[in-house]
């Protein structure tokens, strides 16, 4: 996606130049043994996937998977939580580099020239709501690539994480996760396990809680109230990042397993046809495909994140439930996505 944007700018930098209820019951949740904000997640079977359809046709059909247990962390990954890592290692995230053009003409077609060098500066993609109603097929009126966006300015550098230390920390790419995840001696969950550890035990439910989206007119998730993108009404309290453990936490005991923000998984994202694609009997521990493909993004390589974020609403994304998932371009940060890591048994 970092690269469509940028070549986007190219295109037209160069024309220019040419022409409080929940299933979560107080025993249950002391009952889970700790691990350093961990949460242990007992494995076993369960059904993945949906049974219909989400709104962005990505979930995968009904098929019957088996985890191993794991660890996983209780909340997403937060600011202070990067920040320790970030003083510890000196690490610079993905979008606090330059853009290296030696890497990126490997993805554009040959011959392409270079882009102008404001097209290369550090960045990544931010969420500005159009003025009004606008097509929902075309994301670029509402995700601008944005110089001097990062995790400490996630709106673009004039904003700030000040006072936002326990919110998740979004403007994170696959590479600055992985990086965090072997830092803490842990790792990034499949998409298995991260849908196994979402549903909680439930079989076969729209959301991580049963199949009412708000039971008893209750918010149990940050998302998208109102008209998207440009009016969020925000019912649930929220119009972007919530601090983590707002909302009640799953049957596990993990916190904003879904909605809140997009959580990077370790499978690469490939489009398939799940209507005709083929499971096994029962997939164990399974990986993800081999590769990524995205035919509407041929460019991308992609990651599956999971669980929807604050920008999933009713009308485009309906994504805040388990079977929610999307691709995320590995090499761009949004300020809708961040990550959680999870520890085998051992």
């Amino acid at each position: 996606m970092r690269l469509s944007f940028i070549f986007s700018f190219f295109l037209i930098a160069c024309s220019q130049k040419s022409v409080d209820e929940t299933v979560q019951t107080k025993e249950n949740e002391t009952a889970l043994p700790k691990q350093a904000s961990m949460v242990w997640i007992p494995g076993g079977d369960f059904v993945m996937g949906a049974k219909t359809q989400s709104n962005t046709g990505d979930a995968q059909a009904f098929h019957t998977v088996k985890v191993a247990g794991f660890w996983m962390d209780e909340t997403e990954v937060t600011n202070n939580q990067f920040a320790a890592f970030i003083k510890a290692t000196n690490y610079k995230t993905l979008a606090e580099r330059p853009v290296d053009w030696d890497e990126l003409k490997k993805m554009v077609p040959a011959g392409t020239p270079r882009p102008p060098d404001e097209a290369l500066q550090p960045g990544a993609l931010v969420f500005i709501p159009p003025s009004g109603a606008v097509m929902l097929n075309d994301y670029s009126q509402w995700w601008v690539w944005t110089t001097g966006a990062n995790w400490q300015h996630p709106q673009g550098p004039d904003s700030s994480i000040e006072g936002k230390g326990n919110h998740p920390v979004v403007q994170i790419a696959y590479e600055d996760a992985a990086a965090y995840a072997t830092w803490a001696g842990k790792r990034l969950p499949t998409e298995a396990e991260y849908e196994f550890a979402a549903r909680g035990g439930l079989q076969q439910k729209d959301f991580a809680w049963g199949d009412e989206l708000n039971p008893q007119g209750k918010y149990l998730a940050n998302y998208f109230q109102g008209a998207f993108p440009y009016r969020n009404t925000k019912d649930d309290g929220f119009a972007g990042t919530a601090p983590v453990k707002s909302f009640p936490p799953n049957p596990y005991g993990l916190f904003d397993i879904t909605g809140n923000v997009w959580e990077l998984c370790s499978d690469w994202f490939a489009v398939d046809d799940f209507t005709e694609k083929k499971y096994s009997t029962i997939e164990v521990n399974p990986k993800g495909p081999a590769s990524t493909f995205d035919p509407n993004d041929q460019y991308a390589i992609k990651h599956v994140s999971k669980g929807g974020s604050f920008l999933c609403s009713h009308e485009y994304c309906s994504n805040y439930k388990p079977s929610g998932r999307q691709g995320s371009s590995y090499d761009t940060g949004m300020d809708h996505t961040g990550f959680r890591c999870v520890k085998d048994a051992d």
